[in-house]
């Protein structure tokens, strides 16, 4: 009996991909979202054109005092032109300068106001400034070389690790503050004794505004007040308390002792009422860049306290591409990871913004040290005079913010600009110490980092040493900062190497606020003592 002949047909072979058309949704939502692939592709239009931004203020109140009335920009990003109702009042080439400006005569005061900010699109703008100075060497790696032309987040025009988009806006606050008198800022500087057992220094407190005549400063270890006094303002605006602490605790990196931290307060007043205050948290210790010739050319380790520590870090970049949607809490879990890994220093990395309060404060907390590069990576930045200028006003304006931060150890001038020098053969002659001369050459960037920006340090945050790059980073042979130099508190005195003395016990160092350090108010000069020998090598 034959079978029935049977025919079978073979599916072919099909592969589907399912995303092209997939959603997703926060989990506790209703609404579903479109997965995005190259979206910043269909985004960057957006840098092509201007914007405008506009509010309305609040007509200006009415009072029997005489007050100031200030606009205060904390960031705007990037070539902005500000107008009050229809007035020009301020115009910005640069992101990283906090300005402010006086209102007073301008604002209505029966009617509302209306302020407007007009941004230029940064990368045409940026492109015709590289057009204008064609005699320069546009020479880097990664985005537009048009980046070199102006003050802005490098990484916006994009990197080997993001996206181009290159924003504009307001990205940090924007407030009317009107006020009688007001502390513009508090510097504290203080040195160390031989051997730590005693801090001297002043608080010195800047005043704005005529009606402001006495300053009250006061310093607080946790809820116990150590430190009480008041000063005049002078006719510079400056009031100055000098202080001498006995047993101070100390501040150290996580992993080496406590991060001891005092609360610094200064209140202007009138005589009789409070205007103003200001508190900074700071902590008291000292930090050294060791730089010293060894077998294979020098060394390059951080002391603190007198103690030689090992920076195992991370490199920071931005977490996100619109940095203002980070928060405390995205900070606090990566520092936190940082801690639990045994990690001690975060670099700030040149090609993104100077970072958040929060991000300071947190490394202040947790113990990390930090290493803070200024806005500048991979390339040949264009120098002339305006330029110069304004890398003066937002490097001042940034070192001051952050001068009070115990965590903050180092500045670095740039992030492989050195290399770009060498890659590409521009001139760097080693011998050559003349800083006006590196600006007749084709890398005229060198003054910027060996001249304007370690000068700017000493005066405004020496606290911090310098480098003019990261080891590895600059020409060959490299520049020679200062060898065995530290900087003993914000006073800066640079003192060698004794190795006679010893470091403080960081049990010593660690005393919990009941043993009520005293801090007496003094008449004296603060002490430029020698700088402790090292007990651990962190390099041969």
């Amino acid at each position: 009996m034959s079978c029935p002949l049977q025919v079978f047909t073979i599916a072919e072979t099909t592969v589907q991909e399912l995303s092209r058309n997939s959603e997703f949704k926060q989990a506790d939502t209703q609404e579903w979202l479109p997965v995005a692939r190259f979206n910043e592709l269909k985004c960057e239009w957006v840098h092509g054109k201007d914007w405008i931004y506009r509010t309305k203020l609040p007509s200006a109140p009415l009072t029997k005092h005489k007050v100031k009335h200030t606009l205060a920009f904390d960031g705007l990003d990037t070539y902005a032109t500000v107008k009050l109702n229809g007035d020009t009042i301020l115009e910005s080439e640069n992101m990283f300068i906090m300005h402010r400006i006086d209102v007073t005569d301008r604002l209505h005061m029966d009617k509302e106001n209306l302020l407007e900010i007009y941004f230029k699109a940064a990368l045409p703008e940026s492109q015709r400034v590289k057009a204008a100075h064609p005699e320069h060497k546009w020479l880097g790696s990664n985005g537009d070389m048009a980046r070199l032309a102006v003050r802005k987040a490098q990484y916006h025009y994009g990197w080997d690790r993001g996206p181009v988009l290159i924003t504009c806006g307001p990205w940090r606050a924007v407030r009317l503050e009107t006020y009688e008198a007001r502390v513009e800022d508090a510097k504290v500087d203080y040195d160390f004794g031989s051997s730590y057992k005693t801090v001297t220094g002043c608080i010195t407190a800047t005043v704005e505004g005529s009606a402001g005549k006495c300053v009250e400063f006061s310093a607080k270890l946790g809820t116990h007040e150590v430190f009480k006094g008041t000063a005049e303002v002078g006719s510079k605006g400056k009031a100055t308390v000098e202080f001498h602490v006995s047993a101070p605790q100390l501040w150290w990196p996580h992993g080496y002792g406590a991060q001891t931290l005092y609360d610094v307060t200064a209140t202007v007043t009138n005589g009789k009422d409070s205007l103003h205050s200001v508190t900074k948290r700071t902590g008291f210790r000292k930090g050294e860049l060791i730089q010293e010739p060894d077998n294979i050319g020098k060394s390059f380790y951080f002391r603190i306290n007198g103690m030689d520590v090992f920076c195992g870090g991370s490199d920071w970049i931005p977490v996100d591409s619109f940095t203002p949607r980070i928060t405390e809490a995205r900070y606090r879990k990566w520092f936190q990871m940082m801690v639990d890994g045994n990690e001690v220093m975060v670099r700030v990395w040149g090609g993104e913004i100077w970072e958040e309060d929060v991000f300071y404060d947190l490394c202040d907390e947790l113990g990390i040290l930090v290493w803070q590069d200024f806005m500048f990576a991979c390339g040949n930045y264009l120098t002339h005079p305006k330029m110069l200028k304004s890398i003066e006003k937002d490097s001042i304006c940034q070192t001051k913010r952050l001068r009070y931060h115990p965590s903050l150890v180092i500045y670095a001038g740039n992030n492989e600009d050195y290399q770009s020098q060498e890659q590409n053969g521009l001139t760097y002659d080693y011998a050559d110490k003349d800083p006006q001369s590196w600006l007749k050459t084709d890398f005229l960037a060198r003054y910027i980092y060996e001249k304007l920006l370690p000068d700017i340090v000493s005066a405004h945050s020496p606290t911090s040493p310098t480098t003019p790059a990261p080891p590895g980073a600059t020409a060959n042979p490299p520049p020679t900062p200062p060898s065995a130099t530290s900087t003993n508190g914000t006073s800066g005195t640079a003192r060698r190497r004794n190795t006679k003395s010893s470091p403080p016990s960081a049990a010593a160092s660690t005393a919990s606020p009941a043993s009520k350090p005293s801090l007496t108010l003094t008449r004296s000069s603060p002490s430029s003592p020698t700088p402790p020998n090292c007990t651990r090598k962190a390099r041969n």
